[in-house]
């Protein structure tokens, strides 16, 4: 009895998440996919449940799925993905950081840079810590694309002031 409720429970909650994610990535029902969403949606799903994200890792931003600085914590730790950084440029109020990451003999170079403005039309940062910001970015870059995320259309909140969850 024991495990067969096991395997009800899962079986009920992985129907959960997929009507949740579903929702989330496209919002539409499931019958209401069209095979090329139905596509992209299972893959997102299987990455989803690969790396244990949670309803508080991943959320939709007007245009984009986002995935939060946890998530990409999670995905970073459990892939073991090292990334070394270079500062290509470091002034007042821009920086530029290379991201150099590698896993099981994949690796990527990829960057970040934060631009501090008295708003967003002038820069892309409002933060004082520019290093810290363009660091932050890379690194999502580094772990999205080598996860296979980006190809899904899927970004990092720290990528843009705008993929903050509080400004959705």
């Amino acid at each position: 009895m024991g495990v067969w409720r096991k395997f009800y429970n899962t079986t009920v909650l992985i129907q959960i998440n997929f009507l949740f994610l579903t929702k989330l990535l496209t919002g539409k029902n499931p019958s209401q996919l069209t095979q090329v969403e139905y596509m992209k949606t299972e893959a997102l799903k299987e990455k989803y449940i690969k790396y244990n994200l949670t309803k508080d890792d991943v959320f939709k931003h007007q245009h984009y799925i986002i995935l939060t600085r946890s998530g990409i914590d999670k995905i970073q730790a459990l892939e073991n993905i090292n990334i070394d950084y270079d500062v290509i440029k470091c002034e007042k109020d821009f920086c530029v950081v290379k991201a150099n990451a590698r896993k099981e003999g994949k690796a990527i170079q990829t960057f970040g840079s934060a631009l501090k403005g008295t708003g967003f039309k002038d820069g892309n940062t409002n933060t004082w810590y520019t290093m810290e910001m363009a660091e932050k970015r890379a690194m999502s870059r580094a772990v999205l694309k080598l996860t296979g995320f980006y190809e899904l259309g899927v970004f990092g909140e720290d990528e843009a002031e705008d993929f903050k969850k509080s400004n959705n």
